[in-house]
């Protein structure tokens, strides 16, 4: 059985961002933007699943961030096909694991990981927590290594990874953001990450986000797919153009379609053997 999945990354409501004196992220655009992807999703795509990536706010305080989350995710759920969130990094600088529960609708386990995982027709859905310490570095602990591999174990189904962070070792040289960054940007334990995505024969895909770009790695035949961010400014500077970015995935058992829609697009696809 085929699927077809929307996702949308890095949202950042909150203050405008400025970086290296630039005017970098368009914030004041991301309730629109968001909406405008809803109804593309409503009345056009009508996909099985949305999965939204992380970094629904750009955090400034604890009220502050509360009130954007709420907005955010209020505005993902009209769509009419069910949410699934990852936790971004500026997500869990104020607000907690029970912030983020209650806000995803997982009152079940309020105080459970942000990581978890979950069956849609043929495929396995597997949903990390990649945890950075700013500007230090980022990580992903040994508990959660071995619970991804006894998730893993368990399923007899071809399994997609939905992180925040990159996995791959995508050339970060010519980034905006992460120029001589790789520290804060990709997940520490990546290698480790990956032999238990080999070593299951299930993964046949990894999307994250995080680095503000779209980008494809295929590593042991296996695709890294980063999408790029919704309010991310194509120009310059000031005023800009937002990238007004998201992605649509066909999946079937032989064949993955990822088309980046907006003003930065792109088109990857993959066959499974």
């Amino acid at each position: 059985m085929a699927l077809t999945l929307g996702l949308i990354t890095d949202l950042h409501f909150g203050p405008e961002v400025r970086f290296e004196g630039k005017l970098r992220k368009l914030t004041h655009h991301a309730a629109d933007l968001t909406r405008a992807f809803v109804k593309t999703m409503n009345e056009e795509v009508h996909p099985d699943l949305i999965v939204n990536l992380g970094d629904d706010i750009e955090d400034e305080s604890r009220e502050l961030d509360l009130q954007r989350y709420e907005e955010c995710q209020r505005i993902l759920r009209t769509a009419t096909a069910p949410l699934f969130n990852v936790a971004g990094n500026h997500d869990t600088i104020n607000l907690g694991r029970a912030d983020l529960n209650r806000f995803w609708q997982q009152d079940e386990v309020p105080h459970g990981p942000l990581h978890y995982s979950f069956d849609r027709a043929d495929f396995h859905f597997v949903v990390l927590h990649t945890m950075e310490k700013k500007d230090v570095e980022v990580r992903i602990f040994e508990p959660q290594l071995q619970w991804l591999q006894d998730d893993l174990r368990a399923t007899l189904l071809p399994t997609v990874v939905l992180m925040h962070h990159p996995a791959s070792e995508q050339d970060l040289s010519d980034s905006r953001w992460f120029r001589n960054a790789d520290h804060i940007a990709k997940v520490k334990e990546r290698k480790e990450l990956r032999q238990v995505f080999e070593h299951s024969r299930k993964v046949r895909a990894v999307f994250n986000g995080h680095v503000h770009r779209n980008h494809i790695d295929v590593i042991e035949g296996i695709p890294y797919i980063t999408l790029q961010s919704l309010i991310e400014n194509l120009e310059d500077d000031a005023p800009g153009r937002p990238s007004a970015s998201f992605a649509v995935v066909h999946l079937s058992q032989d064949r993955m379609i990822v088309r980046i829609r907006g003003n930065d697009p792109a088109r990857y696809q993959i066959e499974f053997s």
